[in-house]
């Protein structure tokens, strides 16, 4: 890719991080300087500031990081890079075009973590039952990663061996929720991880305010063979 390329990828990037702050936090799903957003090109990274507010973030204030973490311009970057680079390594076994990570505290999916009514699989602790076919199809399984402070290498340890875990079998994750704290959502655009924090804060939404029973296996298997959910 041509410096000029890069450029304009480079620039792009960072007017759509900002377009989704805003969009996340005029809609409630951030607030205050709660979230962080980071996109990875290639092998540099763009993130938000630390302590910024998603709404009102600057294109030139981005902090921009070189492939070991090395700061090259922009604001201090927020101290959740270390975890965002641990969930592009480990998605890219079975999702090599993962380039955006969102982390947001938004509100029922935070107060479905307080309720401690975790769904325990086979493959450990999970946030949600499979309640509806979008949750299915466009989010897949949540595991629930226990409290740490914010920050704390446990809790990137933690998720990098979720990751890692579903990978073994066959299922790629794009969410997992910090106990107390928030989801991390990822996909292969800014825009994409987007969708997929509001569908997931839908369906914790559906679940806080309603008493519902799971989709059946045959239901599940038919999402599978029809849209190819990974389930």
């Amino acid at each position: 890719m041509s410096q000029m390329m890069i450029h304009t990828a480079m620039n792009q990037a960072r007017e759509e991080m900002c377009r989704v702050g805003r969009s996340l936090f005029e809609r409630g799903y951030v607030h205050a300087s709660a979230g962080n957003i980071s996109v990875r090109l290639d092998d540099v990274f763009l993130i938000t500031p630390t302590d910024a507010c998603l709404g009102f973030l600057d294109p030139n204030d981005l902090a921009h990081l070189d492939a070991n973490g090395v700061q090259l311009s922009g604001a201090r970057a927020s101290k959740t890079l270390a975890l965002h680079k641990r969930i592009y390594q480990a998605a890219s076994t079975l999702s090599p075009n993962t380039s955006c990570v969102i982390h947001s505290h938004s509100t029922h999916l935070v107060a479905l973590s307080l309720q401690n009514a975790t769904l325990q699989t086979p493959l450990g602790a999970e946030l949600l039952a499979p309640i509806t076919p979008y949750f299915v199809m466009k989010v897949g399984h949540v595991p629930l990663i226990p409290y740490e402070l914010p920050g704390a290498v446990a809790s990137a340890d933690a998720v990098e061996l979720a990751i890692q875990r579903y990978a073994q079998h066959g299922l790629p994750l794009h969410a997992v929720m910090l106990s107390r704290l928030g989801p991390n959502v990822w996909h292969d655009s800014p825009a994409q991880a987007m969708a997929t924090l509001e569908e997931l804060e839908e369906t914790a939404r559906l679940s806080v305010l309603t008493q519902t029973t799971p989709l059946t296996e045959d239901q599940i298997q038919a999402l599978r063979q029809t849209f190819g959910a990974h389930w």
